[in-house]
């Protein structure tokens, strides 16, 4: 049986997890007690995957539409403070599977939308103690109501700009908190795609068996 490379052996994996734990360590919790916890917990699952020296299992990139204005995304953001983040980024794409996440993707939405895992049970980085990944949306778009069972989740705008639930506008260097099960949809300004990094925390075996579900919201 191959044996997969560790941490230790892909350092470029290893750079791009430690800038995330610096994101997570330096954004402002803005007196919000619970956003400040959560930020904690990412940074403790972050550590013991480092700790570890978790598996890393690169697989061929894998694109969709939507990375056509990866570029563009990567040029934004380098104009950011969390410009070293980008470059960290840029030295893991050529590893990067793009998908969707969802059985059935709403008419129009599979040439705005993908994400791509970093750290996670389906690696490249493998573990269950968090989920880290990217999302990529389209200038324009609108990514449908959902939520998550049992996951905390939250976003760390690197560039572009989006607005979630109509309420306030999220530029770049922000961040967006959703505890579980909170309904949130997100909508993107026109001129440019917004990339986002995501951190998802919450119990093992609800980390392993997330689905993400689509949905209309009670009846008005």
């Amino acid at each position: 049986m191959t044996e997969h490379p560790r941490l230790q052996d892909r350092p470029d994996w290893l750079y791009l997890l430690r800038d995330y734990y610096e994101l997570y360590r330096r954004l402002s919790a803005g007196g919000s007690a619970k956003i400040r916890s959560h930020q904690k917990t990412v940074r403790d699952g972050i550590s013991r995957v480092i700790k570890a020296n978790a598996e890393v299992q690169e697989h061929a990139p894998l694109d969709k539409p939507v990375t056509a204005h990866w570029r563009r995304a990567l040029d934004n953001g380098r104009m950011e403070r969390h410009a070293p983040f980008i470059r960290a980024l840029e030295s893991v794409q050529g590893h990067l599977v793009w998908q969707y996440g969802y059985e059935k993707v709403p008419r129009g939405l599979e040439r705005k939308y993908a994400y791509a895992e970093l750290v996670g049970p389906t690696g490249p980085v493998i573990t269950d103690e968090v989920i880290l990944g990217l999302v990529l949306f389209a200038p324009g778009c609108t990514y449908p109501a959902h939520a998550h069972d049992g996951i905390s989740e939250s976003y760390i705008c690197l560039s572009g700009a989006v607005s979630e639930n109509d309420q306030g506008v999220y530029a770049p260097g922000s961040l967006i908190f959703n505890p579980p099960e909170q309904r949130h949809r997100i909508t993107v300004a026109e001129q440019n795609p917004a990339l986002l990094c995501y951190a998802w925390t919450g119990a093992r075996e609800k980390l392993a068996n997330q689905k993400m579900v689509f949905s209309r919201g009670p009846r008005k």
